[in-house]
């Protein structure tokens, strides 16, 4: 034990980093009380800020955790019913308490509470940011940052949700086979909509959001390893590796954007490269092919061209082809016209874009007007690609595009 205040603290964030949902959905998973859970965790995190640095740190801090958890637990109970109400429940976490549990026995329910915040009944746009707060510990503020919405409206739909939790009886469960693709979807896409939002920002400029896109690796590494047979699982974690590594290429030194065809492949990251190529060999074994290995599988294609030289269009149109019979978006069809006009002309992809010109959604879509505009110049017709890129302008955010899109835009009116 070691009583020095710098290391325990320390020894106290390392375990709310590696061990904080573990011990959240522990404590939840019988009372589906999530709340409660997180208020019970806090109140152990401040003991042991409070003592640590006097007594030194335990030998297995999650145990020591727990066990007062568990005990504010018994005491937020006893203080909030009467005696005859709260028997009950009362004998079952003293049940509970009597078991010795250590670091290796504590059952990991990360996975249970991660369905539990993506069931259906659960609104979809608050899964993603629950399962931010309680597997990671997420303050409300630091999520409605990142979602781009008030830290009062975050905090009001995180407490809804984890209310609706409790009161509709959610079940701390992974799901039947026959119901786990819809739900595996479910938890998938929230993980994948964290990463996101952390690689909007490239830069790292945004404090709050800058360690998102890594939250999302992690989490997508867990699901990964606690479902090792899921090909879906394995294929996020291959795609999100893939975006990953390609990181520092985003960038000039001069903070200007670089697009993914003319990025520097010796500054991509070999290593995440290699283990996503690893990971997305693992999930093909299963013969079943879903989205998250197929956009995975496009970034691969690209992630080739640091071998070969050059990007292998036709194999990125067919699987982009194949991603569109599944999912069907928007998104995916608009790069499936950038694909098709790398490999049959401008003509062709700007006919593929104008089909889906009556999808109301595309108006404040910037990459679709982006798009457009690109092969109208590369058609020379720059009225309408001037104008086109005006669009992509003023719906972007980025000020690294935004220069890029004016850019393109000067050099088209020249």
């Amino acid at each position: 034990m070691d009583s020095r205040p710098e290391i325990a603290r320390a020894a106290a964030e390392a375990a709310a980093r590696q061990s904080y949902g573990k011990l959240v959905a522990w404590l939840a998973a019988r009372t589906r009380d999530v709340t409660a859970a997180e208020d019970a965790l806090a109140d152990a995190f401040a003991a042991a800020l409070e003592r640590w640095p006097k007594s030194g740190v335990p030998e297995k801090p999650e145990a020591w955790l727990l066990a007062v958890a568990r005990r504010r637990r018994v005491d937020a109970v006893r203080r909030r019913l009467t005696r005859e109400a709260a028997r009950d429940h009362l004998k079952l976490i003293a049940e509970e308490m009597e078991a010795r549990m250590t670091d290796e026995e504590l059952p990991d329910e990360r996975l249970r509470l991660m369905f539990a915040c993506a069931h259906p009944a659960i609104e979809p746009g608050v899964r993603a940011p629950l399962i931010l707060q309680t597997v990671l510990g997420f303050d409300a503020a630091t999520i409605a940052s990142a979602f781009l919405v008030s830290p009062a409206t975050m905090g009001q739909r995180l407490v809804r949700a984890k209310m609706r939790i409790r009161e509709t009886g959610i079940p701390f469960r992974v799901p039947e086979r026959a119901e786990l693709g819809e739900r595996l979807d479910a938890v998938l896409e929230a993980i994948y909509a964290a990463f996101a939002e952390g690689w909007s920002d490239p830069a790292g400029t945004e404090t709050r959001r800058r360690n998102l896109a890594t939250e999302g690796i992690w989490l997508g590494r867990l699901v990964a390893k606690l479902m090792p047979q899921e090909p879906e699982a394995l294929g996020l974690l291959a795609l999100m590796l893939f975006a990953e590594a390609r990181r520092a290429a985003r960038r000039s030194a001069e903070g200007d954007f670089v697009p993914l065809a003319e990025q520097d492949c010796d500054l991509w990251d070999r290593a995440l490269i290699d283990e996503a190529e690893m990971l997305l060999s693992h999930a093909a074994v299963s013969g079943v092919v879903g989205r998250y290995q197929l956009e995975a599988a496009v970034q691969s294609a690209h992630a080739a061209r640091r071998l070969t030289g050059r990007t292998d269009w036709p194999a990125i149109r067919a699987l982009y082809d194949a991603l569109f019979s599944i999912v069907g978006s928007p998104v995916v069809a608009i790069n499936r016209a950038v694909a098709l006009a790398e490999t049959e002309g401008a003509v062709a992809g700007l006919a593929a874009l104008y089909v889906l010109g009556d999808d109301k959604r595309l108006n404040e879509y910037q990459p679709y007007w982006a798009a457009r505009a690109g092969l109208l110049a590369r058609l020379g017709q720059v009225p309408q690609a001037s104008e086109a890129y005006d669009r992509a302008i003023g719906l972007e955010r980025d000020p690294a595009v935004r220069r890029f899109l004016q850019g393109k835009r000067a050099a088209l009116r020249n």
